[in-house]
């Protein structure tokens, strides 16, 4: 029965409150957004009518999914920067990338089609959707677990790179399943060809246009995202109508090629796209979910788990062993990539979209496609999610709860700083932008991040993983201040910055909020002068008598905690704390 008008409005405003309400949930509760969206998208398909998207968009809704999967796609594929990966990281990722995916992919294939009772033509397609992970699941688990910064490094980049080959994959083996329903293996070789020519020479031509527009024009970061939007999605939309379901190739073209294009300038924060990318996964997991009816999954379910069973206890511990062989990888390590390999939304999408094309085009088992990654989604990310954090401490990989502070800046108290830090027990990381600074921090000893700061710690890749807090010390306020309210959207603890000095005529530093560090009036020119004078900044026990004229900056706990001193805060002295002191001049500075 056709929907009227008001019903549309309603479950379109209630598909989106429910989406956007379940992230809200989820990031309360800090737990995946899956484990919310799921249940709610097919509760809310189950109990009522008004959301169900087939009704609501008719036959648009499978074409507007793969259209957003596109967006998703095209997003994931700007975090493909080849040149990002290296040493001991690449080697590892690299081989969990097409070792794993072709080790899960003929294992599903080949255990789908007697257990879910599936053509070979349909298990071939469920194992290459059961193939990708994805960052937006693994990236929340990881944070909540906090296993060693290498497997977090491992993990993460991995699940930014599947999710683009997944789909690739899935992409392809759709176009190779279409065309051997054609009889003769050279129309179907030219079927395959000619499709993945087509995403390929779309994808090419989307990235041309956008690499255009984005070295000729001089578009804002707006104006910029939105020529991005535009472009995958007409790109995509162009590549479907001339051959089905190549728009997802097209847009995970464009963006390897937007990533890895010398002369483009990326912005590296994007918080346009990736609202729109965050709301669409949202849109999309309790639209995908509503369709799932409790009568499809009534004689999948069961072997549905058996197939889920085999991929987490044998497939993805092989696949851990076989990529870790030969490496720096050891115990528990090893066995710890073996137990993350949840699935998500891209798994979901494609899966909606293509079983859509087998249903219509009446592959055998097509139809039990869509339920079967329904409940390799759900047990995988309810299992991963309820035994990582357990696993990880019984395997010995949970990473060290002393923090881990970036100082930024590289004048000779801030290194100086540094080895204070470094000598009561953290691991400290600094970073500076001028050569001489960065030789300077390298001299003493102390480990240098490599990089530009603001993208390793905002952009895709892992530079910055393990990071617990950041101190802003350098001279420039105004950066500063930037860096700032830039780096609390990325990293996990506190960001804190130097006041800037009396005066200032900075553009944003005076009219910046956040608390600064140190006791007032300790600002970046009198610390260099005090250093210059003579000062030096060493440890003591903090249950000791400070000495007349020292300055209390930090306190390092027991348990190793940095807790720092700020304007209108001085944290409590407790048992076994270290304190970091600033000493007084030792003699007058020079006129």
């Amino acid at each position: 029965m056709e929907m009227t008008s008001g019903q549309v409005m309603v479950g379109v405003g209630l598909i989106v409150v429910l989406a956007v309400g379940s992230q809200l949930l989820a990031s309360r509760l800090r737990v995946p957004a899956l484990l919310i969206l799921l249940p709610v998208g097919f509760a809310a398909g189950a109990l009522t009518d008004t959301v169900n998207p087939e009704k609501l968009l008719g036959e648009a809704f499978s074409p507007l999914v793969s259209l957003a999967v596109a967006v998703i796609l095209y997003e994931a594929g700007l975090g493909l920067e080849i040149g990002r990966l290296r040493g001991h990281t690449r080697r590892v990722v690299i081989r969990l990338i097409w070792l794993g995916a072709l080790i899960t992919w003929l294992s599903a294939t080949l255990f789908a089609v007697p257990v879910l009772s599936m053509s070979k033509s349909a298990a071939v397609m469920l194992g290459a959707i059961l193939v990708v992970s994805g960052p937006t699941v693994v990236g929340p688990l990881l944070n909540f677990v906090r296993p060693s910064e290498r497997l977090q490094r491992i993990l993460i980049w991995e699940g930014s790179l599947i999710d683009p080959v997944g789909g690739i994959l899935g992409a392809l083996v759709l176009h190779a399943v279409v065309a051997g329903e054609r009889k003769g293996i050279g129309s179907q070789l030219e079927q395959f060809s000619a499709s993945v020519a087509v995403g390929a020479v779309g994808g090419v031509v989307g990235a041309g246009v956008l690499w255009l527009l984005m070295r000729r024009a001089r578009l804002s970061e707006e104006l910029a995202t939105s020529a991005q939007i535009a472009a995958v999605i007409g790109i995509a939309a162009a590549c479907d109508a001339i051959r089905e379901d190549t728009g997802l190739i097209s847009a995970v073209v464009m963006g390897m090629a937007m990533a890895n294009l010398p002369g483009l300038d990326l912005p590296a924060r994007r918080p346009f796209l990736d609202t729109l990318v965050s709301l669409i996964i949202g849109l999309l997991f309790v639209s995908i979910s509503a369709t799932v009816t409790p009568a499809s999954l009534r004689h999948v379910v069961l072997p549905s788990l058996a197939l889920v069973a085999l991929l987490v206890l044998l497939v993805r511990p092989l696949v851990a062993l076989v990529s870790t062989a030969g490496t720096d990888v050891r115990g528990g390590e090893r066995w710890f990539i073996g137990w993350m390999a949840p699935r998500g939304i891209v798994a979901a999408a494609t899966a909606s979209t293509f079983s859509a094309t087998l249903v219509a085009r009446g592959v055998d088992g097509a139809e039990r496609i869509l339920p079967a990654t329904f409940v390799a989604i759900v047990t995988t990310v309810t299992l991963y999610g309820l035994t990582a954090f357990p696993v990880a401490r019984w395997l010995g990989v949970l990473r060290p709860s002393r923090s881990r502070p970036l100082l930024v800046g590289g004048a000779p108290w801030a290194v100086d700083l540094g080895r204070a830090l470094s000598s009561a027990g953290l691991d400290v990381l600094m970073w500076a932008g001028a050569e001489r600074q960065r030789a300077r921090i390298e001299e003493a000893g102390l480990p240098l991040a490599a990089g530009e700061l603001l993208a390793a710690a905002s952009g895709a890749g892992a530079e910055l993983e393990g990071i617990t807090g950041v101190l802003l010390l350098t001279e420039e306020d105004d950066f500063n201040a930037l860096a700032a309210m830039t780096l609390r959207e990325s990293v996990e603890g506190a960001v804190h910055r130097l006041a800037p000095g009396s005066g200032s005529q900075g553009v944003v530093a005076p009219y910046t909020g956040g608390e600064p560090l140190f006791r007032a009036g300790l600002t970046w020119p009198e610390l260099a002068r005090r250093y210059g004078a003579g000062a030096r900044i060493c440890t003591r026990r903090a249950d000791e008598t400070i000495p007349a004229g020292h300055d209390v900056l930090f306190l390092v706990r027991a348990d190793g905690q940095l807790a720092p001193v700020t304007h209108t805060h001085t944290p409590d002295v407790r048992p076994g704390d270290t304190a970091v002191l600033l000493g007084p001049p030792s003699r007058s500075p020079s006129l």
